[in-house]
């Protein structure tokens, strides 16, 4: 249990600073990994294209794994 909330901490934390860079990314993030939403779904909630959903899902993936490979 001990190393599965230390990275459950250090993916709140990466989330936190992605927050801090880009709140719609970071959205992005918590309604299709936590919320468990469609691009579709994602896309009508924050009420963007489902393009800009899927781009910002990539980049933000990419960005939160180099995080929290550095931690």
């Amino acid at each position: 249990h001990a190393d599965e909330d230390a990275g459950l901490l250090a993916l709140d934390d990466a989330l936190s600073a992605l927050a801090k860079r880009d709140v719609r990314k970071s959205r992005v993030v918590e309604l299709r990994y936590f919320g468990g939403l469609s691009v579709e779904e994602t896309a009508e909630v924050l009420k963007i294209s489902a393009q800009s959903v899927l781009r910002d899902w990539k980049l933000s993936k990419s960005w939160l794994a180099r995080e929290l490979s550095r931690s």
